[in-house]
């Protein structure tokens, strides 16, 4: 009965393990077969025309700004919440109170992040519709993802190593930067991954905020269009499907660039480390 039990349980992940893959293949796959046909050179790196005869450049660059900035910004402020609310802050009713918010953020739709921004980085601040604004916004968006990860990394680092830094007379600040949060990268990387995907896929907060100006951004104050805004507009106002799926292929292959530097980086501090 238990042997049977077993069978039973190890087939059950297996279908649900194939079943996850086959869902995923055929999202990809059938966005490559609507839109790889529209991948050349003259699409990828020619500015946007509205006949139809453009490229995306525009959307790429300012879906790199976009990426980078609000990483830039949510991840010293995410990451040093996270070390105060695990290393330093005193146990109680506020730190439940703060990461219960944290939670709570984390579970708000995107839309009312844009509005928020819309409101205040656009009017209140008076950074106008640009891609500061936009990459304020989505830097809230994913300032959650960053400190909970980063929080559950610190947790895994073995005590041991804090107890022999501090044996050897540092400093809780030294035992922190140079032994706990070196070790805690890894985990810290893999927040900032699954942040990178929550920004790229971002389009009613980017809407509201960054605005949908279809020309190269010169500056981080200037109005742009992200990838994903570009591939509403057009299956909203064109119905062009194609070109949408073309441009889902461009995502996709800037998340595994961007994925695949992280885990370089992840490997190479981890080899330092060690």
């Amino acid at each position: 009965m238990r042997k049977l039990k077993e069978i039973i349980l190890n087939l059950t992940v297996w279908l649900c393990a194939m079943f996850t893959v086959s869902v995923l293949a055929s999202i990809v796959g059938f966005i490559f077969i609507k839109g790889i046909k529209l991948i050349k050179p003259s699409f990828l790196f020619s500015d946007y025309s509205a006949n139809g005869s453009g490229g995306i450049l525009p959307m790429i660059v300012a879906t790199l700004y976009t990426i980078f900035l609000a990483v830039l910004i949510a991840t010293p402020i995410g990451v040093l919440a996270a070390v105060y609310l695990k290393e330093y802050a005193k146990q109680g009713k506020i730190v439940k109170i703060i990461r219960f918010a944290t939670e709570s953020l984390a579970g708000i739709p995107s839309i009312v992040y844009g509005l928020f921004g819309g409101i205040f980085f656009v009017v209140v601040l008076g950074f106008n519709y640009s891609i500061l604004s936009g990459a304020l916004t989505v830097s809230i968006i994913i300032l959650p993802f960053i400190i909970r990860t980063t929080e559950e990394s610190l947790k895994t680092v073995p005590i041991n190593y804090r107890e022999a830094s501090l044996g050897l007379g540092a400093t809780r600040f030294q035992t922190l930067y140079k032994v706990v949060l070196p070790s805690a990268v890894p985990g810290i990387l893999s927040g900032l991954i699954l942040s990178i995907g929550r920004v790229v896929g971002e389009s009613a907060a980017i809407l509201l905020t960054a605005g949908t100006v279809a020309q190269m951004p010169h500056g981080i104050f200037d109005s742009a269009r992200t990838l994903t805004v570009h591939a509403y507009l057009v299956t909203k106002e064109k119905g062009n499907i194609e070109e949408a799926a073309a441009i889902g292929i461009v995502l996709i292959v800037i998340i595994l660039i961007l994925n695949s530097l992280a885990k370089l980086i992840s490997k190479k501090i981890n080899k330092a480390n060690y």
